[in-house]
C-alpha cells in the first residue's frame, strides 16, 4: 500500500525508452477517447449539441492513436509495450468519468480543456529535460499534437455549439438544477422555517424554559427533515417527471428541512429566555426573507407575492404557537 501510495513501484519518466514513451503515448490517446465517449453518452440525451463535439473529440483523438500506432510500427515493430499512465511517477492523471458525475457542462467543457493542456504542458517540460536529439523531437510532436487538439477543441465548440445551442443547452441545466435541487430545498426550507415555529414557540411561552424548547425544536426539525426526505424519495423517481435523481432530491429536502428548523431552534441554547427568542425571532425573519429570495430568483415569482405569502404564513404559524403556548 505504501509503495503504491507514495509511487515507489512507478517508473520515472526519464527512465523511459524512446519506444515506451510512444506505447505511453498510445496508451493515454486511446484513454482520452473513452473519457470523451463517456462525456458524449452523459450528455447525449439532456445536451445533443455538446454530446456531439464530444464524439467529435473522441474521433479526433483515435485518428492521432492510429497515427502513433503507425509510427511505432515504422520504427519498433508491431509488439507496442504495456505501459499506461499509472506506471510513471509524475505522469498527469485522468480522472474517469464517474468522478465527473453530474456531468455538468461547464464541467466537462473545463474538464476537457484541462485534459489537453495538461498533456502539452507535460511533453513540453519532458522535452526540455531530455538530452536525446530523438527523444527531444518525439516528445515535441506530442506537444504539438496537443496543441492541435485544443484548437480542435474551439473549433468543434464553435461548430456544434452556437449561440442558439449554447442558450437552449444552458435553459435545460438550470431547469434541471431547478427541478433537482432548488424546488426540493424550497420546499424544504419551507417546510423547516414554518411547520416548526409553532411546536418551538408553543414549547418556549409554555414552560419558559430555554432547554427544553431547544429539545423539541432539535426533535421537531430533525423528525421533520426525515419525513420530508423520504416523502421526496417516495413521491417521484423522476423517470416520468425529469426531476432527477431521488436520493438527491430527498437528501436535498431533507438537510434543508432540518436546518430551517435548527436555525430558530438554536438560540435557544442561550439561557436566557428573552434573549434567546429576542434572537430565534430576529433569525426567523432573515429564514423567511431566504425563502421569498429564492422564489423570486429561481422560481421567478414576483416579490410582493413571494413576500405576502412567506411572511402571512409565517405571522400565522407564529401567532399559533405563541397562543397555544399561553394557554
Amino acid at each position: 500500500m505504501f509503495t503504491r501510495l507514495f509511487g515507489f513501484n512507478r517508473r520515472a519518466f526519464s527512465s523511459l525508452s524512446e519506444q515506451e514513451v510512444l506505447a505511453l503515448a498510445i496508451s493515454s490517446e486511446e484513454d482520452d477517447a473513452r473519457i470523451y465517449r463517456a462525456y458524449a453518452d452523459g450528455l447525449a440525451d439532456d445536451y445533443p449539441h455538446s454530446a456531439a463535439m464530444f464524439e467529435d473529440m473522441a474521433e479526433e483523438e483515435d485518428r492521432h492513436r492510429a497515427s502513433l500506432i503507425e509510427l511505432h510500427r515504422q520504427r519498433f515493430g508491431e509488439r507496442i509495450p504495456l505501459i499506461r499512465r499509472e506506471h510513471v511517477r509524475g505522469y498527469y492523471q485522468r480522472r474517469p468519468d464517474w468522478l465527473v458525475r453530474p456531468l455538468g457542462l461547464e464541467n466537462v467543457r473545463a474538464q476537457a480543456a484541462l485534459m489537453e493542456e495538461e498533456a502539452q504542458r507535460f511533453y513540453i517540460e519532458a522535452a526540455r529535460r531530455t538530452q536525446d536529439a530523438a527523444t527531444r523531437k518525439l516528445l515535441g510532436d506530442l506537444a504539438a499534437a496537443e496543441q492541435k487538439h485544443e484548437s480542435l477543441a474551439e473549433h468543434l465548440s464553435e461548430k456544434h455549439l452556437g449561440a442558439e445551442a449554447r442558450d437552449e443547452e444552458a435553459r435545460t441545466e438550470r431547469r434541471q438544477f431547478i427541478l433537482t435541487y432548488v424546488q426540493p430545498g424550497l420546499a424544504g426550507l419551507m417546510d423547516g422555517s414554518v411547520s416548526t415555529l409553532a411546536p418551538i414557540f408553543a414549547a418556549a411561552f409554555a414552560t419558559g424554559d430555554t432547554w427544553q424548547t431547544f429539545l423539541v425544536g432539535l426533535a421537531a426539525s430533525i423528525g421533520a427533515g426525515i419525513s420530508m426526505g423520504f416523502t421526496e424519495v417516495a413521491s417521484d423517481d423522476g423517470v416520468i417527471s425529469g426531476r432527477g435523481s431521488p436520493i438527491k432530491r430527498g437528501l436535498t429536502t431533507g438537510i434543508m428541512t432540518t436546518l430551517g428548523g435548527l436555525g430558530h431552534a438554536l438560540p435557544y441554547l442561550i439561557p436566557d429566555f428573552w434573549t434567546a427568542t429576542t434572537i430565534a425571532i430576529i433569525v426567523v425573519f432573515f429564514e423567511l426573507w431566504a425563502i421569498a429570495f429564492i422564489q423570486n430568483r429561481y422560481m421567478e415569482t414576483p416579490w410582493s407575492r413571494a413576500t405576502f405569502q412567506v411572511v402571512l404564513g409565517g405571522a400565522l404559524v407564529f401567532a399559533a404557537g405563541m397562543l397555544i403556548g399561553n394557554a
